[in-house]
Formats: C-alpha cells, sequence, structure tokens
C-alpha cells in the first residue's frame, strides 16, 4: 500500500500544479477581456482571435482545474444520504462510485476526445473565423483534463482504501453549497 500511497501524493501534486496553471489562465483571460473590450471601445477594433483565446483559456481553467476541485472535496456532489452516513459509510459510497461510474466514464471520456484532439493536431486545423486561431490547444484541453481527472480518481480510490484500512485519515464530511 506504500507505494500506491506515494502513487497518490504524485498524482496530488500534479493536479496541484495544474490548478496553478488554471489560476493564472484566470488572471490572463481577464486581462484579455478587458484589452479587448478596452480596444474595442476606444479604438472602434476587434479581434476574433482574443475572442477565442478566451474561450480557450475557459476551457483550460475549467478542465485542468477539475482534477484538483476533486481533490480538494470540492466537486458537485448528489447528496441524498451521503451526509447521514458514518465516515466507513461515505467511504464505501466514495469507493462505489469511483469503481463503478466515476472511473469507467472518465476514461470512456478521455477514448472520445482524444481521437477528436489528434485529428485537429495532425490536420492543423483552424478556426473557421476570420483572423481565428489554431484549434488543436483548446481541444488538447479535453483529453489532458480527462486523464488528469481519471488520475485523480484513480489517488481519491487509493485514498478511500488506504482509509479504510485505517493507514490514513481523510475528511469525507460533504456540505451543500449555500443556495
Amino acid at each position: 500500500m506504500g507505494v500506491l500511497l506515494a502513487f497518490s501524493r504524485g498524482v496530488d501534486k500534479l493536479s496541484a500544479g495544474f490548478a496553478v496553471i488554471a489560476d493564472y489562465l484566470v488572471l490572463i483571460a481577464v486581462l484579455i477581456s478587458a484589452g479587448n473590450a478596452l480596444i474595442r471601445y476606444t479604438l472602434n477594433m476587434s479581434s476574433n482571435g482574443l475572442l477565442e483565446i478566451q474561450w480557450y483559456m475557459f476551457a483550460g481553467m475549467v478542465l485542468l482545474g477539475a482534477s484538483y476541485t476533486l481533490r480538494m472535496n470540492e466537486h458537485v456532489r448528489v447528496d441524498l444520504v451521503y451526509s447521514a452516513l458514518t465516515t466507513k459509510g461515505r467511504l464505501l459510497v466514495d469507493i462505489f462510485g469511483f469503481i463503478v461510474l466515476f472511473l469507467p466514464v472518465i476514461g470512456y471520456l478521455f477514448a472520445l476526445t482524444f481521437p477528436f484532439f489528434w485529428r485537429s493536431f495532425t490536420s492543423g486545423e483552424v478556426s473557421m473565423n476570420a483572423g481565428g486561431l489554431i484549434l488543436w490547444p483548446a481541444k488538447a484541453t479535453l483529453p489532458l483534463g480527462f486523464a488528469l481527472l481519471f488520475l485523480q480518481g484513480l489517488s481519491e480510490l487509493i485514498k478511500r482504501f488506504a482509509a479504510l484500512a485505517g493507514l490514513i485519515t481523510i475528511e469525507t464530511k460533504y456540505e451543500k453549497p449555500l443556495q
């Protein structure tokens, strides 16, 4: 189990590293958006490329930050009975969810999105908009994000098994977001 926990720590660090990239993408997108608005309203000029780069950055924010969100237990959860369960019960529900639902679905999404990205990359696909950008960097965030999410799901699964065995302690408490 020590090797698996070391793998889990490595995946957690990887997710944290990509979360920093996602954080910087927020700042860059805000600056580009503000700059684009300033240029549009002061100089009466605009660029499709500036609009598209904002979409690319939004894709990066969401898809590169998703694995860290899972790591921090801040993901969306449908809580019908989860909060009423004991810690052991929540761990078992999480293990079931990761094995039966999460990992197969994320693996399938990776398998669907990688060819979508690869075709774009190998063909040098470019946006059809005037002044548009190459598309493969935005499309690359899909398989990369799902791969990171899959690895983080494995990490979380390992931690749940280790917590059941009493090797580590993890927080399983979940509070509904304020409505």
